[in-house]
């Protein structure tokens, strides 16, 4: 009988230890999968979370150009429509990105389902990028949304004379509500919580704080109230990017939303990471 070859050994299985990291890098694909999922569940229903902001912001600027723009009111040597558009334009990117974060996390903690967060092969670090990005998206799907509407708008000017303000301010002012999001979603018990948060800090912070006046209009003691409140530097460095006009230093407004964005993000990083109120 002639001689058989023998067979091929079996592949060798690779098994990891429990505990072993298997994705030794940033983990790309899981991160966009996780930003793409988030984007679509916020896109499937448009009308309300990028439409409707955007239709209430501009109901804003009707109200206030209809009742002060026909006196000639001119603020930091512009008509009053054209300063106030860029403030109207960041105030509703910076609260829907609130509004995104916070409704990420907390029906999914509420519901029972914040397991499908936390078991995914992606860090502490990737989950919170992915859902600060969802939230940004959004915050410039609607702020683009606005500038549009107001470009088409008769009697108000909008077109940037430094895009990197824009940019830089929009994108950091945007990202510092998104952390605030998270932390109030990861905090918060219910329902109501996030909803105060929302009515009794985020919007009046946003409305107070230059949106609609210029600090050189207002009380010295509330002009050193609004210099402690960081809308007010995100507000103002994004106006400047639209009238060259600010009303604080670039680089003070610059530093404040780098270290804001920093600090909000580390506490995020922890809480998350540490299963703060998140986990059983």
């Amino acid at each position: 009988m002639a001689d058989q070859s023998p067979l091929p050994a079996p592949a060798t299985l690779i098994r990891h230890e429990p505990g072993v990291a298997v994705i030794r890098n940033v983990n790309w694909a899981g991160m966009r999968a996780l930003y793409l999922k988030e984007v679509r569940r916020f896109m499937k229903v448009q009308l309300q979370t990028v439409w409707a902001p955007a239709v209430t912001t501009l109901l804003f600027l009707v109200i206030f150009t209809v009742a002060m723009g026909r006196g000639g009111i001119r603020v930091m040597g512009v008509p009053f429509a054209d300063f106030v558009a860029p403030g109207l334009i960041i105030m509703g990117m910076v609260q829907n990105s609130f509004q995104n974060a916070t409704s990420t996390l907390l029906p999914a903690k509420l519901q029972g389902t914040i397991v499908d967060y936390l078991m995914p092969p992606i860090s502490s670090g990737e989950l919170l990028m992915a859902l600060v990005a969802s939230s940004v998206t959004r915050s410039v799907f609607v702020g683009s949304t606005i500038w549009v509407a107001m470009m088409l708008w008769p009697g108000v000017h909008v077109l940037p004379h430094h895009l990197w303000a824009v940019f830089f301010f929009g994108i950091t002012g945007s990202a510092m509500l998104a952390f605030t999001g998270i932390l109030t979603a990861i905090w918060a018990e219910k329902f109501d919580h996030a909803a105060a948060v929302g009515n009794f800090i985020v919007a009046p912070l946003s409305l107070l704080s230059g949106t609609f006046y210029s600090m050189d209009h207002v009380a010295p003691v509330f002009r050193t109230i609004s210099h402690a409140n960081p809308f007010f530097y995100a507000i103002s460095g994004f106006r400047y990017g639209f009238l060259a006009e600010s009303d604080s230093p670039l680089l003070v407004g610059t530093l404040v939303m780098l270290g804001l964005n920093l600090a909000l993000g580390a506490l995020c990083y922890r809480a998350i990471s540490q299963g703060w109120k998140i986990k059983a």
